[in-house]
């Protein structure tokens, strides 16, 4: 049975059920507590909490999933054993409040021996028994149920059924929340089959646990009671790629003579024959018995299985939009891609090779996950792109590495982050790298350099201590009423010190929109019945209080006065402008580059927007050009905004959110005319033709992965044509060519420059050779060396350097020392020939010495250097005291 047939028999099986088959969630999990999707049942959470109703209660899908970093975290086990991934497909079936435990029982082992055919001797079921301390009782249920299935199949049940308790046989969703006891289905894969469930629980390879059926009965509460649930639920996940090892390893089930393994499957054989044609390689499916002292051979097969692995997990994740990056989820990815490049240097892999994976992954798998066949194109560019990135520097670390181990016999710390800093090394990759030197990491010392790093972005942050309340007010989140009104009349309820001498006035509702979401806080005037105030800024405090920064003395002010709010009209407006057009340059992104853009971070005022973007490599001009034009034609058309809120888990299924960013029950929709839907906490115009028009005024790199770009709208880009104009209008009248004309005239004007340029450089030349003659009788003479100082007239270095190297040319064997003033400062060169360096003359050393007397510093090759001063008065007396 192939990996298809297998997965397809699955979903036929309980679709005979009556379970509706449903897709596969993305592997970007809505949980803001999780870096991915990580297992079958992430997307019905909010069923079994009863936050939403099941559109059907019987449920079956096959879930991509990705373990690595965070809790679940199987990387560094990758390649080592035949059982872990980084990536793979978890088949499930649910009951949501329908069927309970003698179904899923039932079924389960329907499946497993009467469809699948697994021999039922070899198979072992574990019941929950609680140990000392454990929750809730013996699972009664599951044994009867599991007892009369091993009867009827003529097993003994007190073989066959297995105990465990909490570690092994009890679910639970967090702390507190719903969950339950387990049962686990055990294969017994030893040639003889004869463990009589001695090795279930026990990590052996040749006892497999393939199915886990969970059944959620009880709620956890924060006192620590597990209350039975009204609705009782199913929740199942099979390992896949276990199932599929399975079946290839044992020839279905006729040749239990090799070890047990999921590489065998056509899930991983197919990504091993393209490796073979690669590398000259053929996969030979060894282990490593000593992971301290792997041989070569064991080497070869461990990358083999690293690369296939990888390469289904970085492109089942591009595909869903997670890129490689350098925080949280995308850094993990980057460190995965980081460590198959690595890994295939090892195979003797040319780097591209990883990109080249890629179609060999969405031919196995984009039938069934259509996302890969649509984005294969980008998926293979951004791998392509993050290799070409990495191997620039892999090389250069890979010396230095070589180097540290050569020379000190060990990686310290410090030298562990500056491969990881500088060099894109992760932790692993050298901790691998040095285990197979037999060397040590210091990996405490490595942490302790990472926690400096993350103190000097913390100290870099812009942040204002607010220190003390003038009040013993409570302190609860202001009311923000500014999305219907910009002026309002409201009471002060608490007055707040800033280090700085500032004040912040806290009212119990205020129309001022406190800087949040990259949107800046308002401005405005607070007026009280004699006393009036500007306020500067409005921030936020740890408890949603909005603070309103003020200017002057606010002593006189007592608490509970009413005072008139006015926002800054005109800025607000102006806010909202690039608020809303970030929305729309968002979708025009999306729709000109891909569904792989994300955003990474934005900044609004009344100025500018500015918004930076997952994307991996540079836009083109014509790109760029799309994406302006795109926009403008979606605020012309004057679309509607509106905006709602409603609870998180029923926003509607278009809507867009960004992940990694923690969302309260109710969230807040912003829909731009239906093809723009965000969620947005920010104020926005009424409606798309309010925003004028947007230019983009640059795009940019800021990191590997992510971009930038800066735009202005409205009264802005208004100024800003109003400018470009007047300048035109001044090269007009200073070329004497009409506007049209300008660029004709430009160009005929540099060629003209260019023309004199070159004779100018001419005369230049012959003026130094002159002067380079004149020099020449000035020349010392010792130990047949001759010796050449002077301040002389130069427009720029570069002039000095080349009458200098002029100088050297005629005077033979020899050193010559020149210096010039230079806009203010002082420039020095020195030239030394071969003859000179071997007598102690050399030119790096000279000019070092000269530039520490001048205030300045230099250096270069022992035969040509340069250097820069400041102290342009001691030039001349510095080269006459030169010693010879």
């Amino acid at each position: 049975m192939t990996s298809d047939q297998l997965r397809q028999s699955f979903l036929d099986f309980f679709k005979s059920k009556q379970h509706a088959i449903v897709p596969s969630a993305s592997l970007m999990p809505d949980a803001p507590n999780l870096l991915f999707t990580n297992a079958g049942m992430n997307q019905f959470v909010p069923y079994f909490l009863g936050e939403r109703e099941t559109p059907n209660p019987r449920i079956a899908d096959t879930q991509k999933c990705i373990r690595a970093g965070g809790k679940h975290n199987d990387l560094e086990d990758v390649g080592l054993d035949t059982y872990h991934h980084t990536f793979f497909e978890m088949l499930g079936n649910w009951s949501i409040g329908d069927y309970f435990k003698k179904e899923a029982i039932e079924w389960a082992w329907e499946l497993i021996t009467e469809v699948w055919r697994f021999p039922v001797n070899r198979l072992y079921a574990s019941v929950y028994q609680p140990g000392e301390g454990d929750p809730a009782s013996f699972d009664q249920e599951a044994y009867d149920f599991w007892k009369a299935i091993f009867e009827k199949a003529g097993l003994d049940p007190e073989v066959h059924i297995v105990y465990g308790n909490k570690k092994d046989n009890f679910w639970m969703m967090g702390d507190t929340g719903p969950c339950g006891p387990c049962s686990e289905l055990h294969v017994d894969l030893t040639p003889a089959g004869d463990t009589k469930g001695s090795l279930v629980n026990a990590d052996s390879p040749y006892c497999i646990e393939i199915w886990n059926l969970v059944f959620i009965q009880f709620n956890a509460t924060p006192e620590g009671d597990f209350v039975p649930l009204k609705a009782q639920h199913i929740d199942t996940g099979m390992g896949f790629e276990r199932v599929a090892g399975i079946l290839a390893t044992t020839k279905n089930f006729t040749d239990f003579s090799s070890p047990p393994s999921n590489y065998n499957s056509d899930l991983f054989t197919t990504l091993f024959d393209h490796l073979t044609e690669l590398s000259g390689h053929k996969y030979a499916a060894t282990m490593p018995e000593d992971v301290d002292n792997v041989s070569e051979l064991e080497m070869k097969d461990v990358i083999f299985r690293v690369l296939a692995d990888h390469a289904r997990c970085l492109s089942c994740a591009i595909a869903d939009g997670i890129l490689p990056g350098n925080e949280g989820r995308n850094y993990v990815l980057r460190r995965i891609l980081r460590r198959a490049v690595m890994y295939g240097r090892k195979l003797g892999l040319e780097n591209g090779f990883f990109s080249g994976l890629v179609p060999v992954v969405v031919a196995q798998l984009g039938h069934v996950f259509p996302e890969l066949k649509k984005q294969k194109d980008v998926i293979q560019k951004i791998i392509k792109s993050e290799e070409d990135a990495f191997g620039r520097t892999l090389d250069r670390g890979i010396q230095l590495f070589e180097k540290i181990a050569s020379d000190e016999g060990k990686i310290s710390g410090n030298n562990a982050f500056t491969l990881y800093d500088t060099y894109g090394f992760p932790l692993d990759l050298t901790e691998l790298m040095a285990k197979q030197k037999g060397i040590s990491v210091d990996t405490n010392g490595f942490e302790a350099e990472m926690e400096k790093q993350r103190q000097r972005a913390r100290a870099s942050q812009k942040k204002t201590d607010i220190l003390v309340a003038d009040s013993d007010a409570p302190a609860e989140a202001t009311k923000f009423i500014g999305f219907e009104t910009l002026a309002d009349e409201a009471e002060l309820i608490d007055i707040v010190k800033g280090e700085d001498d500032s004040a912040y006035l806290v009212f119990n509702h205020t129309p001022f929109y406190a800087e949040m979401g990259g949107q800046v806080g308002d401005s405005g005037e607070i007026n009280f019945d004699e006393l009036h105030f500007d306020v500067l800024d409005t921030i936020k405090d740890p408890n949603g209080r909005h603070l309103h920064k003020v200017s002057g003395d606010v002593s006189a002010l007592a608490i509970g006065s009413e005072a008139n709010l006015i926002v800054d009209h005109s800025r607000r407006r102006g806010i909202e402008r690039h608020h809303s057009a970030t929305h729309i340059l968002h979708w025009a992104l999306r729709k000109v580059l891909g569904d792989h853009v994300h955003q990474a971070g934005s900044y609004v005022d009344e100025q500018r927007l500015r918004f930076d973007f997952s994307h991996f490599e540079a836009i083109k001009p014509d790109q760029l050009a799309e994406i302006e034009r795109l926009c403008n034609q979606r605020i012309l058309a004057n679309s509607k905004v509106k905006w709602f809120e409603t609870p998180f888990d029923e926003k509607p299924e278009n809507v867009i959110a960004f992940f990694g960013e923690k969302y309260g029950n109710i969230v807040r929709v912003v829909d731009i005319g239906g093809f723009s839907v965000e969620l947005c906490g920010g104020t926005h115009v009424r409606a798309t033709g309010e925003i004028g028009l947007l230019k983009v005024a640059s795009e940019a790199g800021i990191a590997a992965g992510t971009r930038r770009i800066e735009a202005i709208s409205g009264n802005s880009l208004y100024s800003h044509l109003n400018d470009v104009e007047s300048t035109l209008a001044a090269a007009s009248k200073l070329l004497s060519a009409p506007t049209a004309e300008l660029v004709k005239k430009i160009d005929t004007v540099l060629a003209r420059n260019a023309e004199l340029e070159k004779k100018f450089k001419s005369f230049q030349q012959k003026a130094a050779g002159n002067l380079a003659d004149e020099l020449l009788l000035s020349a010392k003479e010792s130990n047949g060396l001759k010796l050449v100082t002077a301040k002389v007239e130069a427009s720029d270095p570069n002039a000095l350097r080349q009458l200098g190297a002029n100088l050297i040319g005629k005077l033979g064997e020899g050193v010559v020392v020149l210096g010039a003033e230079v806009k203010g400062k002082v420039s020095v060169v020195a030239f030394s020939s071969q003859e000179a360096i071997k007598a102690g003359h050399k030119a790096g050393d000279i000019i070092r010495d000269l530039t520490a007397k001048l205030d300045g510093r230099g250096g270069g090759k022992p035969d040509f250097a340069m250097g820069g001063a400041a102290n342009v008065s001691a030039l001349e007396e510095t080269l006459k005291a030169f010693p010879w």
